[in-house]
């Protein structure tokens, strides 16, 4: 099981709209193109969650994961359920419960059936104009993701706007979990449970999923803007971590 953090690991936007990643190769890369390209995608990810993820309602309710609520969920059939009338307050779990359903069901079935051809056209040009600028760095990722292993993606950010983030990065067929309340620790630790009997590598940028990984005595991969990024990182270099401690 290999457990990423998504943050400038997979996907690449704080260090496009600070510049920091531009800045790393030493003047070879335009920043301000790379901040304008950060920007383009921010403008996406907040319209969608609002205009499709109930994200103005439930901002203040980060969940860890999808089905964190299912046991206030009672099944109801929401297909002509009114989301915009049922007087939803953040205190009401099984009106939070259904949106958390609703969500899971749009982030199973993909961006095509609420996105339009024409922004479909822009998301994927977007991508293209993306992987271009960082030297193919989010089709790299997403190659490795398509072995045939087992991939969880944890996010220092909140739940839904990451769930987005996958959708328009093509990394919606990963299970998602959000440490920003609880820690990445904790994730990793649900994670063990929900897969036993299964060895464990973790995958990132920063100092706490670092330490998350070494109190789990998982091994650890490092990935930065320079020089241990992708496409530099393949399953037979991450190879020699797992044989290093299994």
């Amino acid at each position: 099981v290999y457990i990423w953090d998504m943050d400038e690991t997979l996907i690449l936007l704080r260090s496009l709209l600070n510049g920091t990643y531009a800045e790393s190769f030493n003047g070879s890369k335009d920043v301000q193109r790379g901040v304008e390209i950060g920007e383009m995608w921010e403008r996406h990810i907040l319209k969608i969650c609002d205009d499709c993820f109930f994200y103005k309602q439930i901002e203040d309710c980060n969940e860890p994961f999808i089905d964190s609520l299912r046991q206030y969920d009672d099944g109801k059939d929401l297909s002509l359920y009114d989301f915009k009338q049922d007087d939803f307050d953040d205190l009401n779990k099984r009106k939070l419960a259904y949106r958390h359903r609703a969500v899971a069901l749009k982030y199973e079935k993909g961006l095509r059936p609420f996105v339009d051809s024409e922004t479909m056209s822009v998301l994927d040009e977007l991508y293209n104009i993306t992987d271009g600028y960082t030297d193919r760095w989010l089709s790299s990722a997403r190659a490795f993701l398509e072995q045939q292993d087992i991939h969880i993606l944890v996010t220092s950010g909140a739940l839904i706007p990451s769930l987005v983030k996958c959708m328009l990065f093509r990394l919606d067929t990963f299970i998602v979990y959000s440490s920003i309340d609880v820690g990445k620790l904790q994730c990793f630790k649900w994670i063990k449970e929900r897969f036993p009997n299964f060895r464990f590598c973790a995958i990132g940028d920063g100092w706490e999923e670092c330490a998350a990984a070494q109190a789990m005595q998982w091994p650890f991969v490092k990935i930065d803007l320079q020089p241990h990024r992708f496409p530099g990182v393949t399953p037979k270099t991450v190879s020699y971590y797992f044989a290093a401690v299994y």
